[in-house]
């Protein structure tokens, strides 16, 4: 063996060692893990897409151990990946180069909520669901609610930019962040955004969300707090035809209706999940579609009623309007546990994410239809179909020769469709590693060197969450095996 060689590997040994003691000086020895153990269960997300593996993993509580992380792994020229609970879709939190991972989960406090001015002060690892159970009483809620909700964190969907059945109406992540306490690439902690609303000069904030931890760290969150509608009405429709459906959704929204959500289930998620949650699906629809709407009572009446003769004029067989919180409760844990049943048809998934045209979503989802049974394969389709944002799900299973290849082919297509209809690469679930090649197919060289440009501002060494989003430099993911639906995945 050349003895260069087994130099350069005793130093980049001893460099290892030095790097993880000052860690542990850093934060302690009790959050800071080296082990086969940490390193594998760290080494992907909940997409499925593979990576590496991290060099060490640290579980920083404060600001400042955040920095202290950070500024150690800057001093060794090492990358450093922000990670929070491992829900993502896009492969954006799997370690590429041996990084530091920062995880967040342990900076869970909400520190303040102010309800006279609408805003809550909140660390990256508080739960999404658990800042709207925090502020039950009060009057407001948190409104983005992924459909991962009960798991994913704040600082997660800061950094996808998540969105959720009810971004329609109120909008995604981006629209209800105030502010953002961030560590920078080097250390260095400020504060982007203002309590008040737009900060003077660029909107610094307005880049840092969806930047999927390229440009640095949250580690404190101002969110804007949504007031509690008086009144809440949840209907579903059933169809015999996913066009129905479609030409359902684009008949409200040209009625100047805009609900709080339009939700679109085809007849394989109906058939996987009405056993599990008894929501009364039809389960022979073609199709079923969920409209919420929330306002004033008698706005909220009036568009009930239009939405049930739009309905039944696109050819709805049934419009069932919940009539207890109970019966509400039920048909949205039918679409929020869509994911977790598909076990029931095949053991594998591989999910997509992009975004349509509405006016397209039909002829779309015709194409999606074709392009998977081409490869005699099965597709399951649950969407935000008020916003264009399709979900197709390949169902699988990976012990089949020669499957893998054709779901990804398949995979490739839908996202191809969805670009030359007008849609982009993605609605919610972010780049990360899974769609950083499809990205010359929305922006041309210009767009991407003036993303580049704008990473490289804030990160002058390339160190904060290496290979992800844009396709120039390092790439170190691949796809080893496609994940399986454990209880709890959601999209």
């Amino acid at each position: 063996m050349p003895s260069s060689f087994v130099s350069g590997l005793v130093g980049r040994i001893r460099g290892h060692d030095a790097l993880e003691r000052e860690l542990v000086a850093v934060v302690g020895r009790g959050r800071v893990e080296s082990g086969a153990g940490a390193l594998k269960l760290y080494s992907r997300d909940g997409s499925v897409t593979r990576g590496g593996h991290p060099g060490i993993v640290c579980f920083p509580e404060t600001t400042a151990e955040v920095s202290a992380c950070v500024s150690t792994a800057a001093r060794h020229g090492r990358p450093f990946v922000p990670r929070g609970a491992g829900t993502g879709l896009a492969g954006g939190a799997v370690p590429c180069e041996e990084p530091v991972m920062v995880v967040t989960t342990r900076m869970d406090d909400i520190y303040e909520v102010d309800v006279e001015r609408r805003l809550a002060w909140v660390g990256p690892g508080v739960v999404n669901l658990d800042l709207s159970r925090h502020l039950e009483g009060t009057g407001l809620h948190f409104a983005p609610d992924p459909s991962s909700q009960q798991a994913c964190t704040i600082g997660g969907n800061v950094a996808s930019n998540s969105g959720g059945p009810h971004c329609l109406l109120y909008g995604v992540t981006s629209a209800h962040v105030l502010a953002v306490e961030v560590v920078l690439p080097d250390g260095e902690v400020v504060v982007i955004g203002a309590e008040e609303g737009r900060a003077p000069g660029y909107d610094l904030r307005g880049a840092f969300v969806g930047g999927e931890g390229t440009l640095g760290i949250a580690t404190k969150i101002c969110v804007r707090l949504t007031e509690d509608p008086p009144e809440v009405a949840t209907l579903l429709l059933d169809f015999e035809s996913v066009q129905g459906a479609a030409d359902t959704v684009s008949a409200v929204i040209a009625a100047g209706i805009v609900p709080a959500a339009l939700e679109i289930m085809d007849q394989r998620v109906v058939e996987a999940v009405e056993p599990f949650v008894e929501a009364g699906y039809p389960m022979d629809a073609a199709a079923v579609l969920i409209v919420e709407l929330d306002g004033m009572t008698a706005g909220v009446a009036a568009a009930v009623a239009r939405i049930q003769d739009i309905g039944t004029a696109n050819g709805a067989r049934t419009v069932r309007v919940a009539a207890t919180e109970d019966e509400r409760a039920r048909i949205w844990k039918g679409r929020k546990s869509a994911f977790g049943a598909i076990a029931v048809i095949k053991p594998d998934y591989y999910l997509n994410d992009t975004v349509i045209p509405r006016t397209r979503l039909a002829e779309v989802l015709t194409r999606v239809y074709e392009v998977v049974e081409e490869r005699d394969l099965i597709v399951m389709n649950v969407f935000h179909a008020g916003d264009g944002n399709l979900h197709p799900l390949i169902v699988f299973d990976a012990r089949e020769p020669g499957v893998m290849e054709r779901v990804l082919e398949a995979g490739e297509e839908i996202v191809r469709i969805s670009v030359e209809a007008g849609g982009v690469l993605s609605g919610e679930h972010g780049i990360g590693l899974e769609k950083k090649r499809f990205m010359p197919l929305q922006f041309s060289p210009a767009d991407l060197e003036a993303q580049d440009r704008l990473r490289r501002a804030f990160d002058v060494n390339g160190l904060a969450n290496p290979a992800k989003v844009l396709p120039s430099g390092a790439s170190c993911g691949h796809v080893t095996s496609l994940g399986r639906a454990p209880e709890g995945t959601w999209v």
